[in-house]
């Protein structure tokens, strides 16, 4: 006897769109002052002869990108399964965030080469002008920010485009204060050297997203879960006696899913053992998403020759380590 069942997700499980509407709203509200101010400080830059602004201004436009990809991929990740597409297109949204975490590292290392042309050959600017247009950007990026802050950012998405305005910030930050001290002192390297600064930022932004979204892509485990662990608690419920072909993967942001094939003593339900683990595995690593195919083991199992048993497993081609319920001597 066997059963193969996915967990119910309950009423409303996978229904989101009442959210990523409001987090679609927030998300273009922010969108229209990044870009407002952007075309504003094009002008000024040109005006006042700075590099400062207009490479602000450059990094105001993948800010811009950033939530365009995000609105995108969260429309696209709305959309039902349908054909070959198992899971639809939720996997969008780690696609931006990849994207995202791409043009922090690639623009992070375009400024880390102007900040050091700036330290060798200082350009000349209007202090004061960069001064008054960065506390301007300042609260933009402060009100952009907010809002985005408004959406859920648990979504690597969302997140994504969250770390380029936090960074765009950091940036006018920066660049406020070199032009302070521009204004007050004449030293026209604080800009290159603040620069650096929001460099660092940047790289440790990107790192994260391109690290997180690779683990997803690569089907890695959440984080914050050791199949192991899950394979050893598995294989301690009652009249469970082996546990193999584990996989735990995530979806896409906040939706990890678990599947194994599990063994289960000659005289036991399969089913009641299937609720159990599913229980199990909801309440105490929080997967909803779970797929178990529980069939009962024969009479006689081969003994395991090691850890990942190879030819001495129950199937021919066991993925990962087997879990098995194995008798102590005395």
């Amino acid at each position: 006897m066997s059963g193969h069942q996915e967990h119910d997700h309950g009423p409303g499980g996978h229904s989101h769109g009442v959210a990523t509407d409001a987090d679609g709203r927030w998300l273009s509200i922010a969108l229209i002052l990044i870009t407002s101010f952007m075309a504003i400080e094009v002008v000024i830059g040109v005006i006042a002869g700075s590099l400062a602004l207009i490479s602000d201004a450059a990094h105001m436009l993948t800010d811009a990108v950033s939530i365009v990809l995000a609105l995108i991929a969260m429309r696209l990740s709305g959309r039902p399964a349908r054909g070959g597409f198992t899971y639809g297109l939720k996997r969008a949204e780690i696609l931006s965030a990849q994207a995202n975490g791409l043009t922090l590292l690639l623009l992070a290392a375009w400024l880390a080469y102007e900040a050091v042309h700036r330290l060798i050959d200082p350009p000349r600017v209007e202090g004061g002008l960069v001064l008054v247009t960065a506390l301007a950007g300042i609260a933009v990026n402060i009100l952009a920010a907010w809002c985005i802050s408004k959406a859920n950012r648990t979504s690597l998405n969302v997140e994504g485009a969250y770390q380029h305005i936090l960074n765009d910030l950091f940036a006018f930050i920066g660049t406020a204060i070199a032009g302070l001290i521009v204004v007050t002192t004449g030293f026209a390297r604080a800009d290159g050297i603040a620069t650096l600064v929001v460099v660092a930022l940047m790289i440790k932004a990107g790192y994260g997203l391109v690290r997180e979204s690779g683990r997803i892509f690569l089907e890695a485990a959440p984080v914050d879960l050791d199949p192991d662990a899950i394979g050893d608690q598995l294989v301690a419920r009652p009249s469970v006696v082996e546990v193999h072909d584990l996989h735990v993967w995530t979806i896409t942001s906040g939706q990890p899913a678990l599947s194994a094939h599990v063994l289960v003593s000659p005289d036991s339900d399969c089913h009641a053992v299937r609720r159990d683990l599913e229980q199990l595995v909801s309440q105490e690593h929080k997967i909803s998403h779970t797929t178990l195919q529980v069939d009962h083991a024969p009479e006689e199992i081969r003994p395991l020759a090691h850890a990942n048993a190879g030819s001495d497993a129950h199937c021919e081609d066991p993925h990962g380590p087997v879990h098995r319920d194995e008798p102590h001597p005395h």
